[in-house]
């Protein structure tokens, strides 16, 4: 008994067209051997209206073949072109795939869909963590700094308007001290949440100032060299800029660097960030719930940049971003 796999065996797109050329030939061999048809020299009207009537024939005979063997391509693309990407889940296993290619075409096609299904999924839970995590962030620091701080105002104030005075000048002195605090608190957050020296002063300025802030006589030298004079797009510095932040805060907080080197070069044709450090280098496998270098790579892809990361233990990481400038202007 035969099995099904090899009834079912499809057959070379190539051999299909031959074959159906092949069928066209043999009848074309078989009309002109077994018919009565003769041609003479000069030939006639009549012999010439013939041999046309079994060119039209044949012709037709052969567009028929080939639309029956290369129809499984059309209705392929016709599925093809109804995938929706917020419809997920539609797979191309009902197209009738008859030729070998058409059956790899098929099986490549749903793999691409497979992968880029997952793909969307996963990007879309990155953004939503990183979005919960950023807001989480926030929400505590609002809680634990300018809700203790004012909570501590708050008292202070009720003393001093039940106090003497002399206590009372001293606690309202106090209460401006305090609310300093809060509103350099308040500074530092929206500062995190939007680089204000990006608006005002543009991206090589912002860098300065983001390399000045997280330095600290503790913490590691941080060197850098920024040349790049030409206007780029807000989303190319925005990028750029959130890449460097995020690759300085890993180096600082997690690779243990002494050093942390950071570039910026531009032309007019790409502009490149580098930041490396000689810290610890990247564990093997990443904690789980990190975000960092899927965001950073997530925020490259949006400005059709590349983004790479080198790490070697003991050695330190340096990350990698490059932005074409050409698709941007066009």
């Amino acid at each position: 008994m035969t099995s099904p796999a090899t009834q079912s065996r499809p057959i070379p797109l190539l051999w299909r067209v031959f074959i159906a050329n092949v069928a066209v030939f043999v009848i074309a061999l078989l009309l002109l051997t077994f018919s009565p048809i003769e041609v003479s020299f000069p030939i006639k009207f009549s012999q010439f209206l013939l041999l046309l009537a079994g060119f039209v024939v044949l012709t037709a005979m052969n567009l028929y073949l080939l639309r029956r063997v290369l129809s499984p391509l059309s209705t392929l693309t016709a599925v093809m072109s109804s995938v929706d990407p917020d419809t997920p889940g539609l797979r191309l296993s009902a197209v009738d795939s008859r030729s070998a290619e058409g059956e790899a075409l098929v099986h490549a096609l749903n793999g691409m869909l497979d992968r880029l299904e997952s793909a969307r999924h996963e990007a879309a839970r990155t953004a939503l963590h990183a979005q919960e995590a950023e807001r989480l962030r926030v929400a505590q620091e609002l809680h634990d700094e300018i809700g203790q701080t004012l909570t501590a105002v708050t008292i202070k104030a009720e003393r001093a308007a039940d106090g003497d005075a002399g206590a009372a000048a001293e606690a309202l002195r106090q209460v401006a001290d305090a609310v300093r605090e809060s509103l350099d608190e308040v500074r530092r957050i929206a500062r995190e949440l939007r680089p204000e020296a990006l608006d005002d002063l543009g991206l090589v300025n912002a860098l300065i100032a983001l390399c000045n802030r997280m330095s600290s006589e503790d913490g590691p030298l941080i060197k850098r060299e920024l040349h790049a004079n030409l206007p780029l797009p807000e989303e190319v510095e925005l990028v750029l800029y959130r890449v460097a932040q995020e690759s300085i805060t890993n180096a600082i907080r997690h690779a243990d660097a002494d050093t942390i080197s950071l570039w910026l070069e531009a032309d007019s044709d790409v502009v490149s960030l580098r930041v490396r450090d000689d810290g610890d280098g990247m564990p093997r496998r990443l904690p789980s719930g990190t975000s960092g270098i899927s965001g950073m790579r997530e925020r490259a892809l949006l400005v059709g940049g590349r983004f790479s990361i080198e790490s070697v233990p003991t050695r330190g990481t340096e990350v990698r971003l490059i932005v074409p400038l050409e698709s941007e202007r066009a």
